[in-house]
């Protein structure tokens, strides 16, 4: 896969701070066992992560307050 790129995430995730939330997340479910929703060979936790944004594999929830 092509490097992965914070615009390449933003068409997924409303705003960069979603984005950042999303990403911390989900690197956290990584290192703790979660399984990987993409091939990934050698990557860190957080190139995963956004690689997984990008490929729109995940979402987020938004609270409506």
């Amino acid at each position: 896969m092509a490097r992965v790129t914070i615009e390449d995430c933003l068409k997924n995730v409303p705003s960069r701070f979603a984005l950042v939330h999303m990403a911390a997340l989900r690197v956290r479910q990584i290192r703790e066992g979660s399984d990987l929703l993409i091939k990934s060979s050698k990557n860190e936790d957080v190139v995963t992560a956004l690689r997984e944004i990008a490929a729109n594999k995940i979402a987020i929830r938004m609270n409506s307050e």
